[in-house]
């Protein structure tokens, strides 16, 4: 490609709106171009490097021997239906009605639609197990849009599925199709790693995701020297309780004028954050449920929802909170809390003489003591385990660090098949639900996460395998005849030896062309100017190193074929 006939705006500055390194670059680069809020253009040297991606990701899904398929965007709302996830799945579902007042979901993901497929193709246990898998745009209403294509309401992703009689064949696949993922990201050259994580609104028995190293990741990952690893919503843990030899006082009411969060409360009162339970009150598939947990930590929404085999969980309005309580939000405890189920934390059992809310405005109550002034319907690990926290298997202190998700897979179960009546003959004649796995893996999110680890102080710098051009030919002068017509024919050599070229064929200054050489990031940069060619030599510079090499003019093309091959 030419340079002067290419789209590639390229800009100086930072935008300001752009909050990540690779969101920067991609858009200083060219690569995208932001339409509303979530949604992005890719422009050609963007699109190159997703074609590059989905290129790997289906040479190793074909050799593990997934089939490709491609499943529309419009999904029926009457196969949500079977499932009951339209009316759980939450607001990210992008519900649109077509001329006909016929609903419609933007596919996030297509459980539904290949099930449907399946269970009107697929009748034998012969014809069992098999994996299809698709590369198609999916949607989802995100809240806040963020970090460029990181996080967007329109994205690309590969998405695959598998189907089987026994579940020591969907464990064969699973693993099959993981250290397929391990290779895609090898040849993407990203440091990552494989940690537990939780199901989700997907659903199922059994995760993994595939984290991407970065300081800049939403997702902040749990680790143990023994090995062990999972995100914080999914990570177990020990946590300590502080010593306490207290016998149980007389529960106490307290006015605490406006003091409606832990931090509030605790200094008010002149207590550490961890003498107060917080109740958190959610409606957990439609029905409400109060969860709670000592006041220095979290609730894992994850964890709970495991807990209660819950489709969705999510934060009550403070109207259902006012309603259920009698009070505004901060003021919700468990004392009296009548016609809900009460889920603590195993962290809440052993505490003595614990704040909570007084279920009044401007109410807490003091020297509350579980089991004597509440019971909770059940305990159960639902706290967020953090850094510093011990391992439940190894005894030794958890770390952490931060990643960004690229892929996902799962152990879907029946629970699919079971709903939507998708069943095959087994050798018996008896119908039985498939058994199911489902494997997603973000296309457009894995060349941000490449750039977020590919990247120094001028811009990017892509490996070979996903660069949108391996070389990029760097004429100094335009007006130098002896530079164009050995760069024109460098060009057309290279080309010709499969080599994808961009040609710096602009009439502007060197030290324009430098800059936005350096910005685009290209791994190899072939420099054509007068002084080298005095000295019978081009200029091969490694973008990654800045490692720079004469190649003589008369051995220019296989010069720089052998420099492509050390970057490999």
């Amino acid at each position: 490609m030419r340079w002067s006939k290419a789209l590639i705006p390229t800009h100086k500055e930072d935008p300001s709106a752009a909050e990540t390194t690779s969101h920067k670059l991609m858009l200083r680069s060219g690569c995208i171009r932001k339409l509303t809020s979530g949604v992005y253009n890719y422009l050609p040297l963007g699109r190159r490097a997703l074609l590059k991606v989905e290129q790997i990701v289906r040479e190793e899904m074909d050799a593990v021997g997934c089939q490709e398929i491609l499943m529309p965007v419009l999904c029926p709302s009457e196969l949500w239906r079977e499932t009951g996830r339209w009316d759980v799945y939450g607001k990210e579902l992008w519900r649109v009605r077509d001329r006909n007042s016929r609903e419609f979901a933007l596919g996030p993901t297509h459980e539904e639609v290949v099930t449907d497929i399946v269970r009107n193709e697929v009748r034998s246990y012969r014809e069992l197990p098999f994996t299809v898998y698709q590369i198609q745009t999916k949607f989802r209403d995100e809240l806040r849009p963020r970090f460029g294509i990181v996080r967007s309401r329109e994205f690309l992703m590969k998405d695959a599925y598998s189907f089987h009689r026994d579940d020591e064949s969907l464990d064969q696949t699973y693993t099959d199709i993981c250290n397929a993922y391990t290779r895609i990201f090898e040849r993407c050259s990203l440091t990552f790693r494989p940690v537990e994580a939780a199901t989700g609104a997907i659903g199922g028995s059994h995760s993994h995701e595939f984290m991407v190293l970065s300081d800049t990741g939403e997702s902040e990952i749990i680790v143990c020297e023994c090995g062990y690893a999972a995100t914080d919503e999914r990570a177990e843990g020990t946590v300590d309780t502080p010593a306490c030899d207290e016998a149980p006082g007389e529960m106490e009411r307290v006015e605490t004028p406006e003091m409606k969060t832990i931090e509030q409360v605790s200094e008010f009162l002149g207590v550490d954050p961890w003498r107060l339970v917080k109740t958190i009150i959610y409606e957990v598939d439609g029905r409400p449920v109060a969860a709670l947990v000592r006041g220095d930590r979290e609730i894992s929404e994850a964890k709970l929802s495991m807990a209660l085999k819950a489709d969705l969980v999510v934060p009550a309005s403070p109207d259902v909170i006012e309603k259920l309580t009698g009070a505004p939000v901060g003021f919700t405890g468990p004392v009296g809390l009548e016609g809900i189920d009460v889920i603590a934390d195993h962290t809440v059992e052993p505490l003595v003489n614990v704040i909570v809310g007084g279920n009044a405005q401007d109410v807490h109550l003091k020297n509350v003591n579980p089991g004597r002034d509440f019971k909770a319907t059940a305990f159960h690990d639902i706290v967020l385990v953090r850094k510093g926290d011990r391992c439940a298997r190894c005894g030794a202190e958890l770390g952490a660090f931060r990643g960004i998700e690229v892929s996902q897979a799962f152990k879907l179960g029946t629970k699919y098949s079971s709903s939507m009546n998708a069943t095959y003959l087994d050798e018996d004649g008896v119908a039985k639900p498939f058994i199911m796995g489902c494997y997603g893996l973000g296309v457009s999110r894995t060349v941000a996460a490449i750039i977020e680890q590919h990247n120094d102080k001028d811009g990017i710098t892509w490996p070979l395998s996903v660069a949108p051009f391996a070389v990029e030919i760097l004429v100094v002068s335009m007006k130098s005849e002896e530079c164009t017509t050995l760069a024109d024919r460098l060009y057309t050599d290279l080309k010709g030896a499969g080599v994808d070229v961009l040609y710096d064929d602009r009439d502007d200054s060197a030290g324009v062309k430098f800059k936005d050489a350096d910005l685009v990031g290209m791994p190899l940069r072939v420099t054509i100017g007068d002084r080298g060619l005095k000295k019978g030599v081009v200029e091969a510079r490694v973008r990654k190193t800045g490692e720079v090499t004469e190649v003589p003019v008369d051995d220019a093309v296989q010069g720089i074929l052998k420099m492509l091959e050390t970057l490999r």
